[in-house]
């Protein structure tokens, strides 16, 4: 969580999307994959309050490819989701949508959710 000029927060977060299948040997497998999310204003603070390692969430929002140049001047790219909303899943830590919109109907995403700091 970072404090910009003007008092505007911004969080970051990486969030773990695991898909399970069952391959043609029968065997299970788990595929993780690595998300990186960017939190701006009040949504930020509620992240701050309420998201732990291993809360589950569902997330809306947009990618975006930020790209600049390293030391060596190589061209890098970092891709991540800008969230415009967050609903907080499962147990007593999360009940509820965080962008002042409610929505209980909403179903959770494939797969389990995992949120990490950076």
């Amino acid at each position: 969580m970072r404090e910009l000029d003007g008092n505007r927060e911004v969080a970051n977060l990486r969030l773990a999307t695991n898909e399970s299948y069952t391959n043609r040997n029968g065997e299970k497998i788990t595929h993780t994959e690595w998300h990186k999310l960017e939190v701006w204003g009040k949504l930020a603070g509620i992240a701050k309050q309420y998201l732990r390692k291993g809360s589950q969430i569902y997330v809306e929002g947009n990618i975006r490819t930020d790209n600049w140049q390293d030391q060596e001047g190589n061209q890098r790219y970092t891709t991540k989701i800008r969230v415009e909303r967050f609903d907080m899943l499962g147990g007593p830590q999360g009940a509820g949508a965080a962008n002042g919109n409610s929505s209980p109907n909403t179903p959770p995403p494939p797969g389990e959710n995992d949120v990490l700091p950076f």
